[in-house]
């Protein structure tokens, strides 16, 4: 299993000649300070290219006018730079730094663990409550949006005090994004929202005293739910021997960092084999462990303020949308 960026990506030359220059570990360039309409802040460098350039013609506001030449040369270019970092960086991310909550914050963090969301979210490893390093954060999302940041910046009041930021990590508040709801058949229904964290959640099967405010021409006997709705949008991260990469929080994480935050507090989730991996992380996590959990230097949360590794991408405008359709096979059986 490869272990390096350049290796997952068959390097055809161990040099190139670029002439890259060094940016210092701990001052890493800041967030731009102009915005368009619509961005994607994109990690380059890493694989997949096709991936890459897939997004930037589908998605992107220049479409398939877009000069391919060009991205390929600043995603080879990003590329040749990560083979510098994991030279001058190496085993920079098992440096990262954790340490216990605020002792003030526990009454907060126990309130959390009894809630829904958590308890949902987090129930197969073991967890706990901590403040982690942001820079050396393992990240294995390629891109963020860079309006979500921007939003996420304004919600955080100025010079929060533990309590606050710990409300901003792991909110229990509902999504502002409003939802669109709409009937497109007898059985099909269609769901849309701005927010990239719109999902389908799950089916579920609910008794009747579970269902309020409906009104039925008889007796309702049980009923199937299909649930959509937001993901729980805690901050939290992976642990794996020295290691801690980013499972979910990304918008979260850049919009402190882009403050000038330097630790956040989070959920730690403790992996201890690479079956537990399958468990909890995505999928490309698990398959490809050794890269990010192994390798002397994978993508840090850091690189996004890079401007050697982040691009810009325009976008157009995207809703998240949902669309249910379901069955029914009604008839009789033998008792």
């Amino acid at each position: 299993m490869a272990h390096t960026v350049t290796e997952r990506n068959k390097r055809i030359s161990e040099s190139r000649g670029q002439n890259i220059s060094p940016v210092a570990m701990n001052q890493p360039a800041g967030w731009p300070d102009q915005v368009s309409a619509f961005e994607e802040m994109w990690l380059l460098g890493l694989p997949s290219l096709e991936h890459y350039l897939n997004f930037v013609e589908e998605d992107g506001t220049e479409g398939s006018a877009v000069n391919r030449v060009a991205l390929i040369d600043d995603w080879r270019k990003a590329n040749d730079y990560y083979l510098d970092l994991e030279k001058r960086e190496a085993g920079i991310a098992n440096q990262v730094t954790r340490s216990e909550l605020d002792p003030s914050l526990a009454a907060l963090a126990a309130q959390l663990r009894t809630h829904s969301r958590f308890r949902e979210t987090f129930d197969s490893l073991p967890t706990a409550f901590g403040m982690v390093e942001l820079d050396r954060l393992i990240v294995y999302q390629k891109h963020v949006s860079r309006n979500y940041v921007e939003t996420l910046k304004t919600n955080l009041t100025p010079a929060p005090d533990a309590a606050g930021m710990f409300r901003f990590c792991l909110p229990l508040g509902k999504p502002k994004a409003p939802v669109q709801m709409r009937r497109l058949g007898p059985r099909r229904f269609e769901f849309q929202c701005e927010s990239t964290d719109f999902r389908f959640h799950k089916p579920v099967l609910l008794r009747p005293d579970q269902l309020s405010g409906y009104e039925s021409f008889g007796p309702v006997a049980g009923i199937v739910g299909l649930v959509v709705g937001f993901g729980s949008n805690f901050l939290n991260v992976i642990s794996v021997g020295k290691r801690l990469m980013l499972n979910n929080g990304y918008h979260r994480a850049c919009a402190l960092r882009a403050m000038g935050y330097t630790h956040a507090p989070c959920i730690i989730q403790t992996a201890t084999r690479a079956d537990e991996l399958g468990v909890i992380a995505k999928r490309e996590v698990a398959d490809d462990a050794a890269f990010y959990f192994e390798s002397a230097r994978p993508p840090l949360l850091k690189d996004y303020f890079d401007p050697h590794l982040r691009k810009s991408v325009p976008v157009r405008k995207r809703m998240s949308r949902v669309e249910i359709s379901f069955e029914i096979r009604d008839h009789f059986v033998e008792a």
